[in-house]
């Protein structure tokens, strides 16, 4: 049975938005069982099935799939069917999903108050250190406050880092040397959600957490850095008609 992990956030009722986890697909080992990414090995004829038995389960409208390559490009809801290359995806439309996939990385789905603009994030060091998070929101033209939720992600006990990373976050506000902690190896735990939490709540937005950390989970979620070749989960969002 598909297991749906849906935001902790005052959005208005008619933004739907919901995570997956890797409970309740047809794939096999290591991509065992709900993988929704067909860039990582995968029979193809089963991630499709696995798209499809998430689409009956919470009837989401279509979604237009990205090609994540950890930049800090924004892009809109078009309908093409070739795949854009870009970490973030926004629309004011009804009836069409907004989607990022991650297996550690931060997935943040974002509203206003009004419901009137959605957009979803894919959010890797790399991506959140060059802005993406900044771009998202600073795409929306809207002046309802913002709210953003940030899904299941590494946490910061299992995501260590080198040196190059965390210069990478203070050097652009030396606030960040917080969300980082030195370990016995000398290098360091970096703390993904605090650091896009802290960036967010700067530009005014209210960011809300699920606490739900990939790594440490096997059983719920994929996690690259614990597997190495593994699947993908999803989180949407989107406008219902």
């Amino acid at each position: 049975m598909i297991e749906f992990i849906r935001p902790n956030w005052p959005a208005p009722n008619h933004v739907k938005a919901l995570s997956t986890t890797r409970i309740g697909g047809v794939s096999q080992a290591p991509f065992d069982s709900l993988n929704l990414g067909l860039h990582v090995g995968d029979d193809e004829s089963r991630v499709t099935t696995n798209r499809e038995l998430v689409q009956k389960a919470s009837e989401h409208p279509p979604v237009q799939w990205l090609n994540q390559i950890h930049s800090n490009r924004v892009v809109e809801f078009s309908n093409v069917e070739a795949l854009l290359d870009a970490d973030a995806i926004t629309t004011q439309r009804p009836a069409a999903t907004c989607a990022v996939m991650t297996a550690d990385c931060l997935p943040v789905l974002f509203t206003n108050s009004r419901g009137n603009w959605v957009a979803a994030a894919h959010a890797g060091w790399r991506g959140l250190a060059d802005g993406i998070l900044i771009n998202t929101v600073n795409s929306c033209t809207e002046t309802a406050p913002l709210m953003a939720w940030i899904g299941p992600a590494i946490s910061q006990d299992c995501f260590e880092v080198g040196e190059e990373v965390r210069k990478a976050f203070v050097d652009l506000d030396s606030g960040n040397e917080s969300c980082f902690v030195q370990n016995e190896r000398g290098r360091w735990q970096a703390d993904l959600v605090a650091l896009a939490k802290k960036q967010l709540e700067t530009l005014g937005v209210a960011v809300y957490l699920s606490h739900l950390c990939t790594f440490k989970n096997e059983h719920q979620f994929y996690s690259y850095r614990r597997d190495g070749q593994t699947g993908r989960m999803a989180s949407m969002i989107w406008i219902a008609e």
